[in-house]
């Protein structure tokens, strides 16, 4: 499964079934069985073997960012992103994407992909989410009714470089900040911050127990990240409090009943039913709905006994088709609104199409227990979030897959589009450290922490390929907006 690479610092290439050079291949093998006598070894041995990847990969390696000759044209791997999705909904998504350099990265996943695969890797791969921009960050509900910091986004999910994952975010982090008025020294420091907080929550998590990386200990509130802020020299002053209180609320008004009173309305027969507001939020007929509906008796098989004893308890009221996202636009999804104990007590499931990683081309084809793209989200997202949704799975509609899981739950974002100086570096920071967590969990964090170090080379090296990537996305931009001019991509305008 592994094949070694002719230069120095081993790249990813797109020729080969085997695309990874040299990885660990240890993560993500939950099938194999257990081992209890398997012998481990310490974490000052994990970490330098860790440092010991430099010699192979440099850090500095990861600054290089130059599109290659025969990189393809961005706006053709759109294009051909789009087969397979609802066609009257794809003008949207490539009007979404138009509206600014940041939103087009956001969407652009399957290009970005591409170019990371022709990037140095230091050889260690965890359970990545393969799209992780400062966007798929953000608060939601727990089962306990607290309200957390976390990846919120899993369709990209899969076994990959780390480094990936944390170039994705570094980029996002300098396109939102282009966007926002930052000057390149601006980029850079929050771009250092982001990997700042990578690099400072590696080194703990290396220190901490398996099993607290697996518990709730390893869960970010607010209460436990600014601590951890604090200590990586982040300011955090009246400005970013504000801008957190303000979320915080918002995710703690954001209910179901709260949703419920916006998008739903009981009807004269009593019952409800979800109100139009098309694009976003449309009626569906009923054959789709009855295949909707039907599609949960097997979503119920792939949740726990108890989640599956309590959803007995519930009863569809209505199917609707919901646009959500950037990316994601084009593809079939669906919002479930239930009841169970009478009308204040409404729940939302979403049944939503999952499709290939952007980043399979790139990979080894990852063996799973069920073949099944949404099994792989599920999976994938059990794996990442430190407190996962109770009821999250998977279903098929006409051999499509789909994940299924709560929706509005206690759920924001936070309002990037407003962020600069301390509360940017704030969330850049926040980010890298809840990334660096979610990939402890499945990869190994000493090693990792070792390759990274304590210094600033790695965050120096990912400014200068944030900012090179932040003038391809542009350019990427430009290219879009060229080709929906000319004719040859149909796009919509329509406020997200």
């Amino acid at each position: 499964m592994v094949r070694a690479h002719s230069t120095s610092a081993p790249v990813a290439a797109e020729s080969s079934p085997n695309k990874v050079a040299e990885m660990d291949q240890e993560s993500w093998q939950t099938r194999d069985p257990y081992h209890p006598r398997r012998p481990l070894e310490s974490v000052v041995s994990r970490i330098e073997k860790g440092k010991a990847l430099r010699e192979r990969t440099p850090r500095e390696a990861h600054a290089d960012w130059s599109p290659a000759p025969d990189r393809p044209d961005p706006v053709d791997i759109l294009v051909a992103g789009n087969q397979g999705r609802q066609e009257g909904l794809i003008p949207l998504r490539m009007g979404r994407m138009a509206a600014s350099p940041f939103a087009f990265l956001r969407g652009a996943a399957a290009v970005m992909a591409r170019d990371l695969s022709r990037t140095p890797i230091s050889g260690l791969q965890v359970a990545i989410n393969g799209d992780a921009h400062v966007n798929n960050f953000g608060l939601y509900g727990t089962p306990q009714r607290d309200v957390v910091i976390d990846l919120n986004d899993f369709d990209e999910v899969t076994l990959g470089p780390w480094e990936w994952d944390l170039k994705r975010l570094v980029a996002s982090v300098n396109a939102a900040g282009r966007e926002n008025g930052l000057d390149e020294k601006e980029r850079r420091d929050a771009v250092g911050r982001c990997v700042a907080g990578y690099a400072l929550n590696s080194h703990r998590m290396a220190e901490m127990g398996v099993l607290d990386i697996w518990s709730i200990f390893a869960y970010a509130d607010l209460e436990r990240l600014v601590p951890i802020v604090k200590q990586g020299g982040v300011q955090i002053g009246n400005k970013t409090q504000a801008v957190l209180r303000k979320t915080l609320a918002k995710a703690r008004r954001t209910t179901g009943q709260t949703l419920l009173n916006k998008v739903a309305r009981r009807q004269a027969d009593g019952g409800w039913r979800f109100i139009e507001e098309p694009p976003v939020l449309t009626h569906v007929d009923e054959e789709t709905k009855e295949k909707v509906i039907a599609s949960l008796v097997d979503y119920a098989e792939t949740i726990t006994d108890e989640n599956r004893y309590m959803l007995r308890r519930y009863s569809v009221a209505d199917v609707a088709h919901r646009v959500v996202g950037v990316g994601s636009v084009g593809l079939r999804s669906y919002l479930v609104l239930l009841f169970g104990n009478g009308d204040q007590d409404p729940l939302f499931l979403q049944v939503k199409e999952a499709l290939p990683p952007a980043h399979a081309p790139y990979l080894p084809v990852l063996k799973q227990r069920v073949p099944h793209e949404g099994h792989r989200v599920a999976r994938g997202q059990r794996f990442l979030q430190a407190m996962g949704d109770p009821l999250l799975g998977y279903t098929t509609i006409d051999d499509r897959h789909y994940f299924v899981r709560q929706m509005k739950n206690m759920k924001a974002a936070m309002p990037i589009e407003f962020l600069t100086g301390e509360p940017f570096e704030f969330w850049a920071w926040g980010c890298g450290a809840i990334l660096a967590r979610a990939h402890a969990r499945t990869g190994d964090a000493a090693k990792i922490a070792g390759y990274v170090g304590k210094g600033r080379v790695l965050a120096e090296a990912l400014a200068e390929f944030a900012e090179r990537y932040g003038d391809q996305t542009e350019k990427d931009h430009a290219a879009l907006l060229e080709a929906i001019e000319s004719g040859r991509v149909a796009a919509v305008e329509d406020a997200e």
